[in-house]
This record gives C-alpha cells, sequence and structure tokens, in this order.
C-alpha cells in the first residue's frame, strides 16, 4: 500500500481506506495506494467485492491542485477511474463529507455508490476554470441525466445526498455508521448476484438533448458565464457524450481539459483560488495570537448598511443590538430586516419559523447603555468624521474594556476616529459592501495602534460571517475605492473628452465588468460620489477632476434613484440621454478640453491601467500585503470578472513593460498628476519581472 491508503478485509468485503488528511485530496501518493490497492484486491481471492472509504471528516475532496502546474505523474486520476471500472470484481465507493471533482469522479468510477445522508457531491472544476478531466463529462450525463449534468457542472455548486440519489448519482443512502452500512450494503450486493455496473457502458439519454436544447441551454448560461472559457468547453463535452461514442467524447474532454487548464483563464481563477487562502496569512499575527470572544454584537445604525451589517451576524446566529438616535430610524430599519428575511422565506431560503427565531435575536435600542455588554460594535452611521468622533466617543465611555469597536467608514481616517478615543488598540476599520447581506467583500482596516488580537478577531469573524476578510492599511479610500477611483476618474475624462457614457460601459463591460463605471456612480448614486470627493483632502487640484459628478450633483440628476444621472431611467432600464452629451461638451469647452476620436483600445488602457498603477502604489506604500489580496478585494467587491484575475494579476498577463510603457504615453499627453507611474510598476518593469515574483521574493 502506501503512507495513506489501507488495505484490509471483513469477511468477503475488502475495505480500502484513504487517510490523506485534510481533504483526502487525490494527489500523487493518493492515486499510487489506491492503485496497488485495487490490485491487491482483485488479486484476493476471498475478497468478493471492495469498499472504497475515506478516513476523516470527508470523502477525496477533490484531486490536488498544486499539482496541476507540474509534470504529471502516473497513475494520474483518469487512468485510475478507468482501471477501478475495469476490475473484475465489484467495488462500492462510500461518501460522507463531500466528493468533488477528482472524488466524485472517482465514486462514477466504482460500480455502486451509497452515501451518508449529510454528504454533498459536485463537480466544481469551472470555478477553477477547467472541466471534470477524469471522465466526468462523460460519467455524469449518463447516471444524471444531460439536463443535471449540466446543471451541475455548469453551476459548480454541489447538490446533497438526497438529491443525488433521486438523479441516480448515488445508489442508496447509509443510516448509521458509513463503514459498516456500506460493507453491508456491498454484502447485499453479492447476495443478490448484482452486475458489476460500469457506468461507461450505460447509454446517455439524448433523447431530450437535441440541438434546440443546447442552443437553449447556451442562451441561458450566459446570464452566469459570460464570457468565461470552460462553461463552453463543459458544454461541447456533453454533446459529445451524446452524438459520439464513449472513448471517442472521452478523446474530446481530455482535449478540452488541456485547452482550458492552459488558458489563461484558468491561470485567473486559480491565482484566486489561493490568493483567497492567503489573505489570512499576516506577517505578525500568527497562531499564538489569539482572537478575542465575540458572542454578542452591536450596530449604530439602522439604515441600509448597518441593517445589512447586522444580517450578517443574525445569519450566524449571534445576537445583535441595533442602535438608532430616533424611534422611527429604528422601527423602519427593523421593517426593512423583516422584509430582506421575508424575501427569503418566499424563496425557499428558509421557514417562517427560522424566520421569527432569526428576528428573535435582535434587541432594538435607543440608548447607548444597552451596548454594555457587546464584545463588537459597529458603528455605520453617515460617512461623516465629526458624527463618527462624536459616536466613538460615546463608546468609550459605554462599552466595556475589550470590546471592540469598529467603523464601517469607506474612506475616513481611522487613526483619527481612534485618537477620540482612550483605547485605541480596540478600533478598527471593518468596511462592509452595499448590500451588506450579499456582498462577500469585508476589508478590515488596522490601524496605527490597533491590537494585533483586535486584527486576529475580525478576521477570524469574517470567516464566521462568510465573508471574504481582508486586511488594508489607513489611506483615503483603503484599497478597493482608492484603486477604483482612477478608473471612474478616467471613465469621466474620456466623457468630456467626447465618448459618450454609455460607450465606454460597453467597452468595460465587454472587457467583463458586471457594471460599466458610469452606471456604477449612477447606482450607487451621484450625490454620494460627490460627497466623497468633495470631502476627500487629497483631492486633486484639478478643477476637471470627476468634474461631471459635480455637475450632474447640482442638477439633481443622483443616478437610479432620481431617474437621471448618466444615464436616464424608464423604470431600472438606464437609457442614454442626449442630455449628458451636451452637459460634458459645455463642461470641456469651459475647461479648455477638446474633442477627439478615442478608440476602444485607448478606453480600456485608461480605465484599466490607471486602476493598475494605483493598485501598484497601495502596495509599495504596504497598504495591501500582497498583489493578491488586490486581486481579491477586485473580484469579490467590485465586480472584476474572476477570469481576469484581479488587476495586479491582470497587469502580470499583459506583461508590466507592456503597462508601465502605456502610462508612460499617457503621462506625455496628460503630465504627471495622474499618469506618473509608480515607483514599483517601474521597477519591475525594468527588471522584465512580475507582480507575483515580487511578493514571492518577500515572503
Amino acid at each position: 500500500m502506501s503512507d495513506v491508503v489501507s488495505y484490509a478485509r471483513e469477511g468477503n468485503i475488502a475495505v480500502i481506506t484513504i487517510d490523506n488528511p485534510p481533504v483526502n485530496a487525490m494527489g500523487y501518493s493518493t492515486r499510487l495506494g489506491v492503485w496497488n490497492a485495487i490490485d491487491q484486491f482483485a488479486a484476493d481471492g476471498a475478497a468478493q467485492a471492495a469498499v472504497l472509504i475515506c478516513a476523516g471528516r470527508t470523502f477525496i475532496a477533490g484531486a490536488d491542485i498544486s499539482e496541476f502546474d507540474k509534470p504529471i505523474q502516473d497513475p494520474w486520476l483518469p487512468a485510475l477511474v478507468q482501471k477501478l471500472e475495469d476490475c473484475p470484481k465489484l467495488i462500492v465507493a462510500a461518501i460522507h463529507g463531500t466528493a468533488l471533482g477528482g472524488g466524485l469522479e472517482t465514486a462514477m468510477g466504482c460500480h455502486y455508490r451509497c452515501a451518508v445522508a449529510a454528504a454533498k457531491v459536485g463537480l466544481p472544476e469551472v470555478n477553477l476554470g477547467l472541466l471534470p478531466g477524469a471522465s466526468g463529462t462523460q460519467r455524469l450525463p449518463r447516471l444524471a441525466g444531460v439536463q443535471k449534468a449540466l446543471d451541475m457542472m455548469i453551476s459548480g455548486k454541489p447538490v446533497g445526498a438526497a438529491d443525488a440519489h433521486q438523479n441516480g448519482i448515488v445508489d442508496t443512502i447509509i443510516d448509521g455508521d458509513l463503514r459498516a452500512g456500506a460493507v453491508a450494503y456491498a454484502e447485499k450486493l453479492i447476495a443478490e448476484m448484482a452486475p458489476i455496473r460500469r457506468v461507461s457502458r450505460l447509454p446517455v439519454d439524448g433523447s431530450q438533448a437535441t440541438l434546440e436544447f443546447f442552443a437553449e441551454f447556451r442562451r441561458q448560461m450566459q446570464r452566469q458565464a459570460r464570457g468565461f472559457f470552460a462553461p463552453e468547453q463543459i458544454v461541447k463535452c456533453v454533446e459529445a457524450a451524446v452524438t459520439l461514442p464513449y472513448d471517442q467524447a472521452l478523446k474530446q474532454e481530455r482535449e478540452r481539459f488541456e485547452l482550458c487548464k492552459a488558458s489563461t483563464h484558468s491561470a485567473a481563477q486559480r491565482h484566486l483560488f489561493f490568493a483567497e487562502r492567503e489573505i489570512s496569512k499576516i506577517p505578525d499575527i500568527g497562531k499564538d495570537v489569539a482572537a478575542r470572544r465575540v458572542e454578542s454584537v452591536a450596530v449604530i445604525g439602522a439604515g441600509t448598511m448597518g441593517g445589512g451589517i447586522a444580517m450578517n451576524f443574525l445569519n450566524a446566529g449571534m445576537p445583535v443590538t441595533l442602535l438608532e438616535m430616533d424611534r422611527n430610524g429604528l422601527d423602519r430599519g427593523l421593517g426593512v430586516i423583516r422584509k430582506n428575511y421575508e424575501a427569503n422565506v418566499k424563496k425557499g431560503r428558509m421557514t417562517a419559523e427560522q424566520l421569527e427565531q432569526t428576528l428573535g435575536l435582535i434587541r432594538p435600542t435607543l440608548d447607548y447603555g444597552d451596548l454594555a455588554n457587546a464584545d463588537l460594535v459597529i458603528e455605520a452611521v453617515f460617512e461623516n468624521m465629526a458624527i463618527k468622533k462624536e459616536v466613538f466617543a460615546t463608546l468609550d465611555a459605554a462599552c466595556k474594556p475589550g470590546a471592540i469597536l469598529a467603523s464601517n467608514t469607506s474612506t475616513l481616517d481611522l487613526n483619527e476616529i481612534a485618537a477620540v478615543t482612550r483605547r485605541p488598540e480596540d478600533v478598527i476599520g471593518m468596511h462592509f459592501f452595499a448590500p451588506a447581506n450579499v456582498m462577500q467583500l469585508l476589508e478590515i482596516v488596522r490601524g496605527a495602534r490597533t491590537a494585533r488580537d483586535a486584527i486576529a478577531t475580525a478576521m477570524d469573524l469574517a470567516k464566521r460571517i462568510r465573508k471574504v476578510g481582508v486586511l488594508v492599511g489607513v489611506c483615503f479610500g483603503f484599497v478597493g475605492n482608492r484603486v477604483f477611483f482612477p478608473y471612474l476618474r478616467e471613465a469621466q475624462r474620456m466623457i468630456l473628452e467626447g465618448v459618450a457614457p454609455d460607450h465606454i460601459d460597453k467597452v468595460a463591460w465587454d472587457w467583463g465588468m458586471a457594471m460599466g463605471p458610469n452606471a456604477v456612480v449612477d447606482l450607487s448614486g451621484v450625490d454620494v460620489f460627490y460627497k466623497l470627493f468633495s470631502e476627500w483632502k487629497g483631492r486633486p487640484d484639478d478643477p476637471a477632476f470627476c468634474r461631471l459628478t459635480t455637475v450632474l450633483n447640482g442638477l439633481g440628476r443622483l443616478g437610479q434613484k432620481s431617474g437621471r444621472g448618466f444615464y436616464k431611467y424608464e423604470g431600472r432600464d438606464a437609457v442614454p440621454d442626449p442630455e449628458v452629451i451636451e452637459i460634458a461638451r459645455q463642461e470641456a469647452a469651459a475647461l479648455g478640453i477638446a474633442a477627439r476620436t478615442i478608440g476602444d483600445g485607448e478606453i480600456e488602457e485608461r480605465l484599466f491601467y490607471a486602476m493598475i498603477n494605483e493598485g501598484a502604489r497601495v502596495l509599495e506604500e504596504g497598504i495591501a500585503l500582497r498583489p493578491g489580496d488586490v486581486d481579491v478585494i477586485f473580484a469579490n467587491g467590485y465586480g472584476l470578472p474572476r477570469y481576469r484575475g484581479g488587476p495586479m494579476f491582470y497587469a502580470d498577463t499583459l506583461g508590466l513593460k507592456r503597462v508601465y510603457d502605456g502610462i508612460c504615453k499617457y503621462r506625455a499627453q496628460y503630465g504627471d498628476l495622474y499618469w506618473t507611474p509608480s515607483l514599483l510598476l517601474e521597477k519591475l518593469a525594468q527588471e522584465g519581472s512580475t507582480f507575483a515574483a515580487w511578493a514571492k521574493a518577500r515572503t
């Protein structure tokens, strides 16, 4: 055997056990061990059937993706899956925890599958820009049907054991001990003289899988997979499963898997996969720094943001004290929270009983005295320094020693806020993104005197409420908004130069953004951005800087909420507005900005090179710890498509010399104010290096 695979026998049933913690990944040693165990089982005359089972908390949770960019070591997974199927004696896969990716493919190589009721199975490779490459695209349609197989592979979402059983993926559900139940099931199959059922020989039901079916599926797929490479490759593999013999279709799967693996899309998605696991690694906060105990939370402000923040903790089963300044505001906020949960009930995401239980965790109050025992207090009031200082001075007096005092500020100086308290070490930023109960990103802001255990606590809480918590430093806009603002700046400058707002947004959309920059401003509120920019102490000394935000705000064109902004709105549909073009023309004339023809290539460069350059600055200043942290922020909070990998990864794929030369070109055209290259970017470009290499050299 091997160190991670053992072979034993219970009567006439062999038990092959994988024990490769933490998730029993199908790395080389595991594959080799299972391969040898199959040979031992085949040669064991006393064993009539075998159970393939895993120790620990899960079945095989996938392939070892750290091996993806390394030379393949035999036996590779497709060959192992085929060896399982070709075994002349019956093999049962026994599933608990999750059987994902290569784990489910391994199980589908077995002749029968059983699972505990809490198990989940799935093929999530699409999330890494890949397709199931060990016969998954061919086996799953044979077991579950074409529609179910496509739904599972394109979404990447696992299904529960009951669903898997209903759709033919799992043959039986085991109650009680899995090992004992699986052995008993194998004995039952032997007693019944059950056939050795090889999935590759099962027919694919193609009666519904017509050309029209696939065309309609592709149309629907674009809603969730626009721009991604792997989903279309998966569909083509399933089409092959319907129309070609198994061996020919399997050959297509292998070819298309290699296409996906070699794509920049997959490289980008794998980069984010690892980057999202690196964010918890903070150089001066090791495992020896214990997080503080947080059992009760308070939120100051019951508005849209405060209510959304409260819902995150309620969803985690934590009691929340919700404070407002007046009864009307408090009742309104409670009503919105209830309405949000009622929508979940209507969608079947929770029961009416669960709704009432969740709302029962809220303690509404108008009195700061009710916060005395809170372990964490999050301020979510207006983005105004004077108001926030007043709140924190009050919290300093009202809250117990050791309570963490967090601000949801999106741009303001956390150190200035902390300075009004006698406990700056307990003050931290927790910048949620709107809508706070939906968006995954949480910027955790480290002040100059924030205690290490306060940071450890905030990072731990991010996981508890299922947020992607990224540690950032103090500056205007922290990392996300600071890097995003140059993107908005260039969009508005190009409107002054004669480019229609909707055309700029189309270029950004075609690049992959969820929304174009002008549509984003309209959605968030023109007045919101006007307030941010007007109160920015470091605002550039340039009358053209986001000039249109100022003008549109003055005209009452506040975006979607007023029916007009950069667009006019018919319901929620944005329609290009000629008035904005005329407003921009007049403002440009007053500023001495001449109209000119700007191609899509320049639009794309100016939007994203500006973002990359600012991203490089936050790295050289230490505001962000790693390039991957910047990328994670933009993939989870700003609508960048995961197949781009984030602004810093995207820069690496372009080549930093190309980006640097482009920035220098715009510097020559527009001057130093906005287009001076980051020193870090300049250094790496001249060295022929990358942000990734720079980050690796620093670890």
